[in-house]
């Protein structure tokens, strides 16, 4: 059976316990924790910058940490995300100048390195870097708000992104992230995804673990 990874995003979490809820979806069965940074600038909206990353370390979270960098440009955050624990960190294409040179500096610092590609963006932007992803991350929501609901027609996208992944031969996570919830994830599977972002369908529950249960359940059935 494929490995699946579930990464909550903690945008939808209760920020004024973060650390505590942080460390509640992760006893609940999750695998990695997602963290939403948007600037008021290439997206509509603004969460966390470095300190919030930091901080959760600092509370004593071990997991690995996936930032999400819905920010413009991305150079400078790339150094300071490494610097405050993150293990995975993923941009837009659009947002920097230097898609290679941006990739490369996130692999200098440690961490795995990826590419968010938006619903209107196209997958050629993967093309001539396929040696400095680890990550490809499909958007299935256009990117700047928590809780929209997901794209249907990312489905025949995320089936075209794992067949351009697996002939590159490379060993790079399909990660999706928007409106994933049980009643997809399924679809999400087989279409080729192997890591899941979901943060309202989690944290709007009283009940993580059963969420999580249920979309591994969900999951088990896609093999």
């Amino acid at each position: 059976m494929a490995k699946y990874t579930i990464a909550p995003s903690l945008l939808a979490a209760d920020f004024a316990r973060l650390g505590e809820e942080a460390s509640k979806v992760l006893q609940a069965g999750a695998d990695v924790l997602h963290l939403d940074v948007m600037d008021n600038h290439y997206v509509p909206n603004l969460t966390v910058g470095p300190l919030v990353c930091a901080a959760l370390r600092k509370y004593g979270i071990k997991a690995p940490i996936d930032v999400h960098l819905m920010t413009r440009p991305v150079d400078h955050l790339i150094l300071e995300f490494a610097k405050a624990g993150a293990s995975y960190i993923t941009f837009h294409p659009e947002a920097s100048d230097h898609v290679d040179r941006s990739l490369e500096l996130i692999r200098q610092q440690g961490c795995k390195a990826g590419l968010a590609i938006n619903p209107a963006t196209s997958l050629q932007h993967l093309e001539h870097v396929w040696d400095k992803i680890d990550i490809v991350l499909m958007m299935s929501v256009n990117p700047g708000f928590g809780g929209q609901q997901f794209i249907s027609s990312s489905l025949e996208k995320i089936a075209k992104a794992r067949q351009l992944i697996n002939e590159s031969g490379k060993n790079i996570m399909l990660a999706i992230d928007g409106g994933i919830k049980a009643d997809n994830i399924f679809d999400a599977a087989r279409a080729g995804a192997d890591m899941f972002i979901a943060g309202s369908a989690i944290f709007s529950q009283p009940d993580y673990a059963t969420v999580i249960a249920d979309m591994r359940a969900q999951l088990a059935k896609s093999k």
